[in-house]
């Protein structure tokens, strides 16, 4: 690696944003970005080696590197960088902690992503990655790349391998995206205590080919078939018990148009993918009328596939 060239004036602005992680049936393989909501990051070089953490936000999360996820991604970089390094790292999160948009994944993306271009792009995607799922273990005691690939890549990925890293990029039709995320909390390592660690076979045939038909649905541009596989017989039927009238959600969301959907991440925020913006509205209108009625609070987000990831801002 090259000597950096620091300039203290040089501060590089990110829009780093959420993902939906598993895509139904995709556990841990398949994510995608969306273009709201996103986390505002800004970075720059600090005369004090290390990582110096500001929050600009409500949630009062932690400022030492080693217990933020930001940090924790920005750690392992420093750790490929032949010099001493200082970095100043902002972040004002507009995901919620806990929502299962990829609140974690924004942060630690988005950080090596912003520190990169710092340094004027000594490391490529794949590494960045590498990095990021730094910040995904220390929040859920796992490294997964399911929100942080689609947060560095853009659009549709597929993580074939974690180890060794192998992420294919995934071209999709248009799709539209209902979110509703009811205002409660649930936290990724408890979502992934309560999974079974073994299945039976035949669930696991059924899981096969419902991956291969999303994938392929995407690649040709299917929506009947990418509807058709939207079905997850392993993790939803465990995790659905966490969420509040997700069963009411789902059917509702079907009757209005949607393609199919299910939980992000590991939730409690619902997902719906829908063929057309006008659909996606009354989608998103059924699922807040349920939570409407179970007197929930919650917010709802009508948008669209993010294809570029985290956006630098001027």
């Amino acid at each position: 690696m090259a000597p950096l060239n620091i300039d203290y004036s040089t501060i590089v602005k990110i829009h780093a944003p959420a993902t939906v992680a598993n895509m139904v049936c995709g556990f841990d393989v398949l994510g995608f970005a969306v273009n709201d909501p996103y986390d505002e990051m800004q970075i720059r070089f600090s005369a004090t080696p290390g990582i110096t953490i500001i929050n600009d936000d409500e949630y009062n999360l932690p400022t030492d590197p080693e217990k933020n996820v930001a940090g924790a991604a920005l750690l392992a970089m420093m750790e490929e960088i032949n010099e001493p390094v200082g970095f100043e790292l902002t972040i004002k999160k507009n995901i919620k902690p806990g929502s299962g948009v990829g609140s974690s994944a924004a942060s630690a993306a988005g950080a090596v992503v912003a520190a990169n271009k710092l340094m004027q792009h000594p490391f490529n995607n794949e590494d960045l990655v590498r990095f990021a799922m730094n910040g995904e273990k220390l929040a859920s005691g796992v490294k997964h790349a399911d929100n942080i690939a689609p947060c560095i890549y853009g659009g549709v990925t597929l993580i074939r391998s974690i180890f060794p890293l192998d992420i294919v990029a995934l071209n999709a039709p248009p799709l539209f995206v209902s979110i509703v995320h009811p205002q409660i909390e649930v936290r990724t390592a408890d979502a992934r205590s309560i999974l079974q660690q073994k299945v039976l076979l035949k669930d696991a045939i059924k899981q096969w080919g419902n991956i291969a038909g999303l994938v392929a649905g995407l690649l040709k541009e299917d929506y009947d078939l990418i509807g058709r596989s939207l079905e997850d017989v392993l993790i939803e039927p465990v995790r659905s018990i966490l969420i509040p009238g997700f069963d009411l959600i789902k059917q509702k969301a079907k009757e209005a148009g949607a393609l199919g959907g299910g939980i992000s991440g590991s939730g409690p925020s619902i997902f719906m993918l829908s063929k057309t913006q006008a659909t996606a509205n009354q989608v998103a209108e059924a699922m807040h009328q349920v939570y409407e009625q179970l007197s929930l609070d919650h917010h709802t987000y009508v948008t669209t596939v993010n294809h570029a990831g985290v956006r630098f801002v001027e």
